[in-house]
């Protein structure tokens, strides 16, 4: 028996390690509503997109061009607006808020799904390692341009990971930002996961007072083409890991579908999420001190670019 197997009892909220997206989503009407996805073209994106789809959603779907969005659409059922949203291009990201904008719609979700992972050589896009910027500060200003249109009750849902512990001693190198004093592709990868959770948290906390929230998800470790940039060694790994310990992409999209979703998250916020469960935050990412830099120093990014 495969561990999948075995770790797929539910949790408190009736789903756990083996629900798929559809299972979560099962009974919901959400016509009327308007998500976008970034990285919907493939993987957990893709699927996150079709099954909001199939529950009546109106989906935004983002992907570095709008031939590859209009691609991972087509022969699915339901009502998609293709956009184009390459995170590691400010002027792409910034051309994806204007085109949002201009559609009128208010957002019930945001599920900034789109990432990168350990690279294995060092890149940078604007003076900044790659990874931080695609995973974080893409999204930091996708999600910041767009928070005029969310909902009234709308949600934010950031892919973060439990790989955010492999981030460098105190969370975040901010003298290290474009790796010249260093680079480990599982080190900056974990960095660029807490930031997207770091993030979170002090989105949360801007947003209290109203009856919009934030939460991010580790979605587990997905049998998906995000492998594609690792070392030829990791990948080797990942194959001969696939049938034991790898869950499969529909259950690997539950997650951050449930978030976006399911009338029972009303009004919570600020929580990490993992198998479709409230999860116990790293220590490092209770750091409200750091969480509040992190803020600061992405707009003095965001504003040079």
């Amino acid at each position: 028996m495969s561990l999948a197997s075995l770790l797929s009892g539910s949790g408190p909220s009736g789903f756990g390690y083996g629900s798929t997206a559809e299972e979560v989503t099962e009974g919901l009407d959400l016509h009327g509503r308007t998500m976008l996805v970034t990285g919907c073209n493939s993987g957990l994106g893709q699927e996150t997109m079709r099954v909001l789809a199939l529950r009546g959603a109106r989906v935004l779907a983002a992907a570095r061009t709008v031939e590859k969005a209009e691609a991972a659409t087509r022969g699915l059922s339901g009502e998609f607006v293709p956009l184009a949203c390459e995170l590691s291009e400010p002027a792409s990201v910034r051309a994806c808020v204007e085109a949002v904008q201009g559609l009128g719609f208010a957002l019930d979700a945001i599920i900034a799904n789109a990432g990168i992972m350990a690279l294995p050589e060092l890149q940078k896009a604007h003076g900044y390692e790659l990874q931080f910027f695609t995973n974080h500060i893409g999204h930091f200003i996708l999600i910041t341009g767009l928070l005029d249109r969310l909902a009234d009750r709308g949600r934010v849902v950031v892919l973060s990971s439990e790989a955010l512990r492999a981030a460098p001693k105190g969370g975040i190198d901010f003298d290290n930002l474009d790796g010249a004093r260093g680079y480990s592709p599982w080190g900056f990868y974990g960095q660029s996961k807490l930031a997207n959770l770091l993030f979170t948290k002090q989105l949360a906390k801007r947003l209290q007072g109203t009856r919009k929230t934030a939460n991010a998800v580790h979605p587990g470790v997905i049998d998906t083409n995000l492998s594609r940039s690792m070392h030829p060694a990791y990948r080797l790994g990942y194959a001969v890991m696939r049938p034991l310990f790898l869950k499969t992409i529909p259950q690997g999209a539950a997650t951050q579908t449930y978030v976006a979703t399911h009338p029972r998250l009303e009004g919570v916020s600020g929580e990490f999420f993992s198998h479709c469960n409230l999860k116990k935050s790293p220590r490092i990412a209770l750091d409200a001190a750091l969480a509040e830099r992190l803020w600061d120093e992405s707009e003095r990014i965001v504003a040079r670019l």
